[in-house]
């Protein structure tokens, strides 16, 4: 567990998301819990660590996503050289998709 989060309200928050069972949930969950750039930010990083790890260059990211090139460097560090989250979800999604 990454120490710079280990907070009770953190863990808190990843408990609820833990809890959420289909995709409408969470849409009224997250819906609730943030503002919509907050959720198009998040959303356009997992996108930017998608095309990332598919070995997209900077440019089609830019032009695909609208992300600036500080944000597709942030999350080019995280894959990187980060926890692997996005390596986890990735896995996972692309499992269900089977």
């Amino acid at each position: 567990m990454n120490n710079k989060l280990k907070d009770p309200n953190i863990e808190y928050l990843f408990k609820a998301i833990l809890a959420l069972e289909t995709l409408e949930e969470s849409y009224n969950f997250f819906e609730d819990l943030c503002t919509v750039p907050e959720l198009k930010a998040l959303s356009q990083r997992l996108q930017v660590a998608k095309m990332l790890s598919e070995h997209h260059v900077y440019s089609d990211i830019v032009n695909e996503t609208g992300a600036s090139t500080a944000t597709i460097s942030r999350v080019n560090r995280s894959l990187n050289y980060g926890c692997d989250g996005y390596s986890i979800i990735f896995k996972r999604l692309s499992e269900a998709e089977k």
